[in-house]
């Protein structure tokens, strides 16, 4: 949809700013800069109308039949509703179309005169002519449309929005918090006795979260003020203070004790550190490339347009063991954005609705507090979960394809003094990738053995990756996602530096439909 002409023209005023400020202190309330932004969209369509209903007002539409007198005001449909004043009236000259008038007119717009004055009309014309039929057009109603401050907003919404906000910024009397406005004098002031009670009441809510209406509640309240100026003050005071922390989702704000959050929260667990890996992309073949979007990893960049009911993401290893999902392409449509780097989410289990504690980290890309639902249902690296939106905001569902535990043959990292993989059967109850999969008896001992590995080279790790693993195969061939898969346990990273260093290396031969093995 093409930006309307009031969002391409949008600019804010001191005159703006001053109609909203008054708005926020009529009605006592913080708003939204969206909301703000609407109410400056409906003053704009509310103008406009009255400047066009006062431009209009007192004229007559032009029709040739029609007769006008001296002073009378009219509009000329086919001239894009210019508007003109009568000034003298004669008598036709022209026998053929019997007896009519002739009226000069004055142009409001005066390019629409002639070069030497007015322009003359006719009147009293009884004969038949197309103007008689027309009806004044489209400028009575503004634009043409009925458009909304709503449709008008959303018709350039990223740009208006910015305007906004880079505005109210500047403006120097209103102020915000936690993405509400309200004018700066009206702030009540918070006390340090009672930051020290609102960090006692989520203290005893084993961190949080809680909104901050509850936090005043329990509190006995911060003064005399309506209820939402105590609660725009206290967002503002809490917001200064480091002991607490802003969760909510978008739309909604909700406190937590920084010191009670968990640590993956706040740092990125050792298994997910990527230290980025310099690769000519220009390596990866158009398959390679595909590939790299379908298995859509978190540090791929991957553009994503449109909205998804329910997104599906493959568990890799180390998301698995630090109980974690990723945030790629498509999971991230699900997941609430805010305005802080922390975001406190609901986890329900699809299939009894049990409850976890779950926290988005936009910034790192991942959600922690899954360990629980992993363990709960036995998920195997390689496991397909889904995603998507709850009733309420903050609220995500957890499902996977489950059946009836069956036993399969799977890979079985062997941790020793050598990289090693065996085939052994496994009870698993849920779908899964069979290139991805694979299974850890040891995990004490698989740490040991990574951490001998930790300074070998990608390529080192490839060389020795593609020897052990094409021993499970009769033509020594290992799929390159399989490999990717694998070579996140010594190293997270995503499957371009490993598509590429494949191709790269002259001891790594592809032998079609992505399956590779030591070259001879």
């Amino acid at each position: 949809m093409p930006a309307h002409p009031l969002a391409r023209n949008f600019t804010i005023t001191p005159d703006d700013i001053e109609y909203l400020t008054g708005v926020l202190l009529e009605q006592e309330t913080p708003m939204l800069t969206e909301e703000l932004a609407l109410l400056l969209l409906d003053k704009r369509l509310t103008d406009e109308k009255e400047a066009l209903e006062a431009r209009y007002r007192g004229t007559r539409v032009y029709h040739p039949v029609a007769h006008y007198e001296t002073g009378e005001r009219l509009i000329f449909t086919e001239m894009d509703d210019a508007t003109a004043t009568v000034r003298a009236v004669r008598p036709g000259d022209n026998a053929d179309y019997g007896t009519y008038r002739v009226i000069a007119v004055d142009f409001d717009d005066k390019t629409l005169n002639l070069a030497g004055g007015l322009r003359e009309f006719a009147s009293d014309f009884v004969p038949e002519h197309p103007l008689n039929q027309a009806r004044i057009g489209h400028a009575l109603t503004a634009d043409g449309s009925s458009a909304t401050s709503r449709d008008i907003l959303h018709s350039d919404y990223k740009t208006l929005m910015i305007t906004m906000h880079e505005a109210l910024q500047k403006s120097g009397v209103l102020m915000r918090v936690a993405g509400y406005w309200f004018p700066r004098d009206l702030v009540m002031d918070i006390d340090v006795g009672t930051l020290h009670l609102a960090e006692a009441v989520l203290d005893m809510a084993s961190g949080g979260p809680l909104p901050t209406r509850d936090i005043i509640e329990q509190v006995g309240g911060v003064g005399s003020a309506p209820m939402t100026l105590q609660v725009f003050s206290l967002n503002l005071a809490m917001s200064r203070d480091n002991r607490f922390d802003e969760v909510g989702p978008a739309g909604e704000v909700l406190w937590y004790l920084n010191r009670m959050e968990p640590d993956p929260v706040r740092r990125i667990p050792d298994l997910l550190q990527y230290r980025a890996i310099t690769y000519n992309e220009d390596l990866l073949s158009d398959e390679m490339d595909d590939l790299e979007t379908e298995l859509d990893d978190e540090l791929t960049d991957i553009d994503f347009e449109g909205t998804l009911k329910k997104a599906t993401s493959t568990l890799l290893y180390p998301h698995r063991r630090a109980g974690t999902l990723p945030l790629n392409a498509k999971t991230r449509t699900i997941f609430p954005t805010g305005r802080t780097p922390r975001i406190h989410v609901a986890l329900v289990d699809a299939t009894d609705g049990e409850h976890f504690p779950g926290w988005v980290v936009h910034e790192h890309k991942y959600v922690y507090g899954l360990e629980p639902y992993y363990a709960k249902h036995r998920l195997p690296v390689g496991a397909r979960l889904s995603v998507e939106k709850g009733e309420r905001p903050g609220q995500i569902i957890l499902s996977y394809e489950g059946y009836k535990p069956r036993t399969e043959y799977i890979k079985i990292f062997i941790p020793g003094d050598q990289i090693q993989f065996e085939n052994r059967r496994r009870a698993i109850g849920a779908a899964y990738d069979e290139l991805l999969i694979f299974g850890v008896d040891d995990l004490a001992a698989l740490d040991t053995m990574v951490k001998a590995h930790q300074k070998q080279s990608m390529v080192a790790l490839l060389r020795l990756l593609l020897a052990e693993l094409g021993r499970l195969s009769p033509q020594g061939t290992v799929h390159v996602v399989t490999l990717y898969s694998v070579m996140n346990v010594f190293r997270r990273c995503p499957p371009g530096p490993v598509f590429a260093l494949l191709r790269a290396n002259p001891e790594f031969e592809d032998v079609g439909d992505h399956y590779w093995k030591l070259s001879q």
